[in-house]
This record gives C-alpha cells, sequence and structure tokens, in this order.
C-alpha cells in the first residue's frame, strides 16, 4: 500500500470510527483495530513505542490525587490567554492533554467530549484542552467538533514537559507518522517531534488534583461516564 493510500484509508477508518453510535472506548478500539489491519507494521511501533515510556516511567511523577495542579496560563483558539485560577473560579475542570487536531484519537476523544457537553455541565463541571498546535489547528480542532470549551496551546510542549508528559517520538514513529500524513512539525511549527501523554487531570476549585487518567497508550482515553463521575465528586 502506497503513502497515500494508507493516509487515504486511515482518514475514512477516522470517520467511521467518529460517527459510530457507541461508547468512546469502543470508538477508539475501532480505529486501534483498523490501523492494525491497514498497517501492521505501524501498530508494532507503537506498541514497542508505548512499552519504551513504561518503562522509561514517563508521566509517573506528574500530580496526583490531592496535589496541586501547577498554574498555567495559555492562548486558547482565539488567541485569548487563559489560566487555571480563572477557569477554577467556575468550578472543577478537566484539563485534557491532545497530542494534536492531526491525532485521529483525539479528535475522536474530542468529539465524544464535545458531545458529552450537557452533561458535564449538569453536574457543574467544565473540560479545557491542552494540545501543542498552533492555534489554526486549535480552531480547526474546535470548529471541525463544534467544541464548546477551550483548546489551548501549549508552545512547544513546555506545560506538559513541566509535569513530565512530554516524550520524543523517535525516528521509526516519526518516519511512519510522516506517511500515513501525520505531520507533527507542520502543526506545532517545530521539528522537535515531542507529544504530551494524553492524560486527564479533574482539578476542585481548591486547586487540588481529585483524580488523574493517565496511560502512556495514547489509544487509550478515560471513558466520559468516568470523568462526568469525577467531576461530579470534584464539587
Amino acid at each position: 500500500m502506497t503513502a497515500k493510500s494508507l493516509s487515504d484509508a486511515l482518514h475514512e477508518a477516522y470517520l467511521q470510527a467518529r460517527d459510530m453510535d457507541a461508547s468512546l472506548g469502543e470508538r477508539l478500539q475501532a480505529f486501534a483495530d483498523a490501523v492494525r489491519r491497514l498497517g501492521p507494521h505501524f501498530q508494532e511501533a507503537v506498541d514497542k513505542l508505548v512499552a519504551r515510556l513504561k518503562e522509561q516511567g514517563v508521566g509517573e511523577t506528574a500530580p496526583k490525587p490531592g496535589e496541586p495542579m501547577p498554574i498555567f496560563i495559555l492562548p486558547d483558539e482565539a488567541g485569548r490567554l487563559v489560566s487555571l485560577d480563572t477557569l477554577l473560579d467556575k468550578g472543577p475542570v478537566a484539563i485534557t492533554f491532545h497530542r494534536g487536531y492531526w491525532c485521529p484519537y483525539c479528535r475522536i476523544n474530542t468529539r465524544a467530549l464535545a458531545q458529552a457537553q450537557d452533561e458535564i455541565m449538569a453536574e457543574g463541571g467544565q473540560i479545557a484542552a491542552i494540545m501543542p498546535d498552533q492555534q489554526h489547528f486549535t480552531a480547526e480542532l474546535k470548529a471541525e467538533h463544534d467544541a464548546p470549551f477551550p483548546i489551548l496551546t501549549d508552545i512547544d510542549n513546555g506545560y506538559a514537559m513541566s509535569l513530565n508528559l512530554a516524550f520524543w517520538v523517535g525516528a521509526e514513529m516519526q518516519a511512519l507518522m510522516t506517511g500515513a500524513g501525520w505531520d507533527v512539525s507542520r502543526s506545532q511549527g517545530s521539528d522537535t517531534w515531542l507529544l504530551p501523554i494524553p492524560a486527564t487531570f479533574v482539578v476542585g476549585t481548591d486547586g487540588e488534583v481529585k483524580s488523574r487518567f493517565l496511560d502512556p497508550d495514547y489509544r487509550k482515553r478515560v471513558a466520559v461516564e468516568d470523568l462526568i463521575a469525577a467531576l461530579k465528586s470534584a464539587q
């Protein structure tokens, strides 16, 4: 399969998984199964990357429940500066890290969070997404999924690095991702090829982490129902 045909096939698989009438976990698994079927070498490389990250303990020292969430001030998709303190003035917030607008898993996750917004707001909670992409791309992601929450740009992964969430993808994954049409350097405006682990932190109005979901396997995300329950408990 040529690079273009693989890219087209992966995009079609993404659309099918994104629009499934199913849970977030089932949608993510459907796309992961498609990737393994269409590009087995790609998925094998992902498996090796995940094993490396787990062995190195990437993300293990990120804030845990009961610890304060480090403050941030980051630009949103419209260029407005958003701080953690300002968000917490409105209630508990789930801080969700995404790899980028190009990432099908992140886009499926964003769609699911947008669809659950009414339930999230009913529990007095809110979402703030963080990704290393430039403003043009965060705005594109927000528009595609009609996301009612801010999508913030973490320039050069600075905030993610401070939380021990950022990692280098490695030369093998860089080549495979580029071949699949996922050019990180274009969206980030940087050729470092650093990405964040897509972790989620539920932060209470006291600034403390109430719960967290952290898995170096970016194919897995916190279940929407678990996120809603965590926001409810954080009240």
